[in-house]
């Protein structure tokens, strides 16, 4: 017996070397070597943790970069060679997100524990629709998106992940619609008052574009004033939603922003969800850069209010260094998802299946296929724990706070506002060209085009990289923004170098 099992043995190593040598000759790459490339990349160019003397970028304008990549599909394919060749191309010129001096987005590196819980995903790959094709990440997303729904405050919740924060935006305004006019699923919008929603004069673009797939249009998304540091301001929320009623037109959706992208700013909870309260309007919380915070006992203040928003939308992708895209949308309405979006197509959701289809939750989302983005999410909190998870977060904030304390003692840097805000911390760079100068309109149009000439120094560098952006409506000139993430955990000397650099990068301008 024992023969026989060494003969089969034998028998099938050599079955698996023919074929590898097959597919060489053919131009295919043998099983599981692009893999094993692919993690000996990831370790050999430190694509989970980068040192800090590597390049962010090795930047090449686009036609450079096409004439480098040589991109080409054939019938006749790449041999182990080219491909391998062609990875290795693909790395060298992509940006490095994991490098520590990456702030210009506020996703950057990832989390190991998180990304090896995305590549299990990937290889098992399956639809995030039904139990009988996904049944381990039908459970797991049911009992983190409950876990979440505690952790925000919300005495039951139901909810769904989705492809990024825009469409988590668009599943809150889907909602409020439905449930102000449940009859528009059958009979559409036609007969309806034009609907308004209102947000922040600093919220995502995302709430405009769910207005124009929507078919609201441009016209009635009021963007409702700021205070100096980019709080809406609740009177101002009031007026505007007196001014749309006298109109003739219906109210029915807030967003409060929990976080802005630029300012960093978290508008009052308690105030806009009195107000919401007061008029009938669906109040929705936008926390995919600020909720985090929730995981912190001494930064939780900051979403007071939030169990009464009707949903909320948080991107794990972004502060917590979750493999891109992972995003949560969760409401306190259970069943809503399911009243507004489900088709029960019969080929799908078949009611007379064996198992309880109450787990089948395909039908929440406007979407067929869903990537199943739970376990990523699941693997890092588990793994890591809560505790380390509200350091993390801490330090991020603290860092942000610590470079806006020394952007103040600095002559040559400027605060936008006076104090950090979640982990953006927002500067003007002054050069010695514009220091102790009157500041004329002109001046602050010289100061302008000193983010943008900096910006393409620290890229070319590859040292360095850092966003920029105006405010208009706030009469800004174009100054830097920068974002703090979970990993790696960065500290004061990281922020201490962000400012030496910039000095450096433009000291002659």
């Amino acid at each position: 017996m024992a023969d026989r099992s060494l003969v089969n043995g034998l028998n099938g190593e050599a079955k698996r070397k023919r074929k590898a040598a097959a597919e060489a000759q053919n131009g295919t790459p043998a099983e599981g070597q692009l893999l094993q490339k692919v993690l000996d990349l990831v370790g050999r160019e430190h694509l989970i943790s980068c040192p800090a003397e590597a390049k962010i970028v090795e930047f090449k304008h686009p036609k450079e970069l096409e004439a480098l990549l040589q991109l080409d599909i054939n019938p006749k394919g790449m041999n182990q060679t080219q491909t391998e060749a062609f990875m290795e191309t693909v790395v060298r010129y992509s940006v490095r997100t994991q490098h520590p001096h990456f702030y210009n987005q506020f996703y950057g590196s990832v989390d190991e524990v998180a990304l090896a819980g995305a590549w299990l995903t990937d290889a098992l790959n399956t639809n995030q629709i039904t139990y009988e094709v996904s049944p381990v990440f039908i459970l797991m997303e049911r009992f983190v998106l409950a876990k979440l729904g505690s952790i925000f405050g919300y005495d039951q919740a139901d909810g769904i992940f989705a492809p990024g924060g825009s469409i988590s935006n668009l599943h809150a305004m889907l909602l409020a619609r439905y449930k102000l006019h449940p009859e528009i699923k059958q009979s559409g919008i036609f007969s309806l008052k034009p609907l308004v929603a209102f947000t922040s004069d600093q919220s995502h673009y995302s709430i405009r574009k769910a207005a124009v797939t929507m078919g609201l249009g441009l016209d009635n998304v009021v963007q409702v004033k700021t205070d100096s540091v980019g709080r809406m301001i609740p009177q101002e929320l009031k007026k505007a939603v007196k001014r749309a009623r006298d109109e003739g037109k219906e109210p029915f959706f807030v967003c409060a922003t929990c976080g802005s992208t630029v300012l960093g700013a978290y508008d009052s909870l308690e105030e806009l969800a009195d107000i919401c309260s007061l008029e009938g309007l669906w109040l929705h919380a936008d926390a995919c850069v600020g909720g985090c915070a929730i995981f912190s006992e001494r930064l939780k203040h900051f979403l007071d209010g939030i169990h009464r928003a009707d949903s909320i939308a948080w991107n794990p992708h972004k502060m917590l260094c979750v493999p891109l895209q992972c995003s949560v949308f969760l409401t306190r309405h259970k069943g809503l998802l399911d009243a507004c979006h489900s088709a029960r197509a019969s080929y799908l959701f078949q009611q007379d299946k064996f198992y309880d289809v109450s787990y089948d939750v395909g039908d929440k989302s406007f979407q067929c296929g869903r990537k199943v983005d739970v376990f990523k999410l699941y693997f890092i909190l588990s793994v890591r724990g809560l505790d380390e998870i509200a350091s993390r977060i801490e330090a991020a904030f603290d860092a942000a706070a610590y470079l806006s304390e020394q952007v103040a003692l600095r002559p040559n840097f400027r605060q936008v506002i006076p104090a950090a805000q979640c982990a953006n911390t927002c500067f003007w760079f002054v050069p010695e060209s514009l220091r102790g100068k009157e500041e004329t309109p002109e001046w602050w149009e010289k100061l302008g085009k000193v983010a943008p000439r900096v910006k393409t120094r620290m890229v070319q560098a590859g040292t360095l990289m850092i966003g920029y952006q105006p405010i208009e409506n706030k009469n800004l000139v174009n100054f830097f923004r920068m974002t703090n993430t979970c990993v790696p955990v960065p500290t004061s000397a990281d922020m201490d170098f962000v400012l030496d650099e910039i000095e450096r990068l433009g000291k002659d301008l």
